[in-house]
């Protein structure tokens, strides 16, 4: 069934610490393309010094332990904020003012209801913001506590899941909407650049993939623009049982702290009939 979805929003240039959440158990397996799954250990407060039993005439003036940063935190739930240390925000918002801008509009008016479908923003995420435009109907839906895994095909009976796109609710509100943060891949993965890594023109991308007479392309996005910031050269062959691939690809123009990187491969029975997507940074 083809959904009408509206354009996407617009996108602010710098991300902030961000607070989006998920039950511990949903949220546990990491991606193909490698998405961080669990926490690292927490900072703690460094112990008090115990007098001693005997006070010295002279006592050494101990060193003051220094502060510990204090950490963003986490939801009620126990998900690491979003934009720290792990999930990052690719779409369709890049700030939590932005996200809690909606809310107020939805709350006043009804503005954009489409936000709190995890169906649709996956959707809008493939059609509207990566420009595939074939790739137009849900064909699985898993939602488990504020974590969502939407499966997204072409129109067609041949037409198998193209990419399970994975979604996190920004925010802890009970209108928090929903936000694109990676997929969770299978016989096609993108894992280099690693998930948030820091990235510069041009970027070398691979990972593996399994099938026969495969194109692939990457592109590179930013919310803030309407086109790809960089397009690799059309297309790199590849195919086999989990084979490794490699493409290297050129972008300009990055303004926004999170880019979006997509890798894509088709020409059988549709353009584009599966990808993988990850997330990196510039700044």
């Amino acid at each position: 069934m083809n959904i009408r979805l509206p354009l996407r929003p617009f996108a602010a240039a710098a991300a902030a610490v961000m607070v989006l959440t998920a039950c511990g158990t949903s949220g546990g397996s990491p991606s193909a393309s490698g998405t961080p799954a669990t926490a690292p250990g927490t900072p703690t407060t460094p112990p008090s010094t115990e007098p001693s039993a005997a006070t010295p005439a002279t006592p050494a003036t101990p060193a003051t332990p220094a502060t510990p940063a204090t950490p963003a935190t986490p939801a009620p739930d126990g998900t690491p904020p979003l934009g720290s240390w792990s999930l990052k925000p690719l779409w369709p918002f890049t700030t939590p003012a932005q996200a809690e801008a909606w809310e107020r509009a939805y709350r006043s008016s009804g503005h954009q209801p489409w936000h709190l479908d995890p169906g649709q923003t996956a959707l809008s995420f493939t059609r509207n913001y990566l420009g595939f435009k074939e790739i137009d109907r849900v064909s699985s839906r898993t939602v488990s506590g504020r974590h969502a895994r939407i499966g997204v095909a072409p129109t067609g009976s041949e037409g198998g899941t193209a990419a399970v796109i994975h979604l996190v609710r920004y925010g802890t509100g009970p209108d928090a909407p929903w936000e694109v943060v990676g997929t969770d891949d299978t016989t096609f993965s993108l894992t280099t650049p690693a998930y948030g890594a820091l990235v510069r023109s041009p970027m070398v991308t691979g990972g593996r993939i399994t099938g026969v007479d495969e194109s692939i392309r990457v592109q590179v996005f930013q919310p803030s623009s309407d086109k790809p910031l960089g397009t690799s050269p059309c297309c790199t062959s590849a195919g086999g049982d989990k084979q490794p691939w490699k493409v290297t690809v050129p972008f300009s123009g990055a303004r926004d702290a999170v880019l979006t990187v997509v890798a894509s491969t088709g020409g059988h029975v549709a353009e584009v009939e599966r990808f993988t997507v990850t997330a990196v940074r510039v700044n």
